[in-house]
């Protein structure tokens, strides 16, 4: 496992993360806590150290499954967590459907206190606004907050996640988060780079990282998703694709994934699309969506396989300029 700064913060970070939604939750069609412990256990005998989990997820257990796994390693290991959705005056939603949100000082300090208590710790590594727009990113009130919160020890970073899902916006979003000094979390992957692309060139400037998610663009580019793939209940894939339009564009995509065929040379095409991401310099962390033991060892052992050479990269984007020989780019990113 390599290790990388997460710049605009005093911390250091595994090239891999981990998504704790997958296994605080439902929504992947994980309904086994003990298996959700023992994959976060072996994250972290394989190496990996940042979690990245939220409090609007699972109301909470996506918090207390980290005590319960990780509490005895708590030093040796980077905790993100993320505010910003009141989760106390709002029932849980179907479907993913947001809940209001609450950018308030207080609110943060609220928030704040609850995930202390429930992630069994002193002290949050990484406190993330959730799916922030730009009118929350730049207030001072709330900024002044969190580094409030910093100074007295409860938190030793801060940043922003964008979503929930891809939205051009969100690049907008990012660039204003990189210049006041918070690392964001975006979308990119081998389908989808445009947020990245726009936000990358401005971090690198301010020397502020940035954090990849859904690298695979939700199971298109790591082998669990094909055509013929039926979502159990429970999945948030299931209800991404009911309807005739987000069919076809899942189609579409499944299309493209086979232009990519090629990458999975001397490694997986899992592997590849990591590989693809940390080629960015910008970059500190990618976070894949793990849901079982064969995928994690996979995603983990990434710097083992073939290293993605320039021609493959050059490839790639000659075909994503192309748009992959289609009219337009299908939208397959989620959180």
């Amino acid at each position: 496992m390599d290790y990388r700064e997460l710049r605009g913060t005093p911390l250091t970070v595994s090239a891999v993360g981990f998504g704790v939604w997958t296994v605080g939750t439902n929504w992947w069609g994980i309904n086994d806590r003990a298996e959700g412990v023992a994959l976060l256990r072996q994250a972290f005998e394989l190496g990996i150290t940042f979690f990245d989990t939220g409090d609007t997820y699972g109301n909470g257990d996506a918090e207390t499954i980290m005590r319960e796994a990780l509490g005895d390693v708590r030093d040796r290991i980077v905790i993100a967590t993320k505010f910003g959705y009141d989760i106390y005056a709002n029932e849980v939603r179907p479907n993913q459907r947001e809940r209001p949100q609450d950018w308030s000082p207080g609110y943060m300090r609220k928030a704040l206190e609850n995930s202390l208590r429930r992630l069994g710790t002193d002290r949050i590594d990484y406190y993330q606004l959730h799916n922030p727009r730009v009118e929350a990113i730049q207030r001072d009130d709330l900024v002044a907050e969190l580094e409030k919160a910093k100074d007295e020890g409860l938190i030793r970073g801060y940043g922003v996640a964008l979503g929930p899902a891809f939205d051009l916006r969100q690049r907008d979003e990012g660039i204003e988060a990189v210049k006041r000094g918070m690392p964001p979390q975006v979308i990119y992957n081998l389908l989808e780079q445009e947020i990245g692309a726009g936000i990358f060139p401005v971090a690198q400037e301010r020397d502020v990282s940035v954090l990849v998610r859904v690298p695979h663009a939700s199971g298109l580019l790591d082998g669990t998703a094909s055509r013929s793939t039926e979502f159990p209940e429970g999945d948030h894939r299931r209800w991404r694709i009911n309807s005739p339009e987000k069919r076809q564009q899942w189609e579409e995509a499944l299309a493209k994934v086979e232009q990519l065929g090629f990458l999975a040379e001397g490694r997986t095409l899992g592997q590849a699309a990591i590989q693809f991401i940390l080629r960015e310099l910008a970059v500190a962390c990618v976070i894949p969506n793990i849901y079982d033991r064969a995928g994690l060892e996979e995603f983990a052992a990434y710097s083992e396989a073939r290293p993605l050479s320039d021609s493959e990269y050059d490839r790639v984007q000659a075909l994503y300029r192309d748009g992959f020989g289609m009219r337009e780019a299908s939208r397959v990113g989620g959180n």
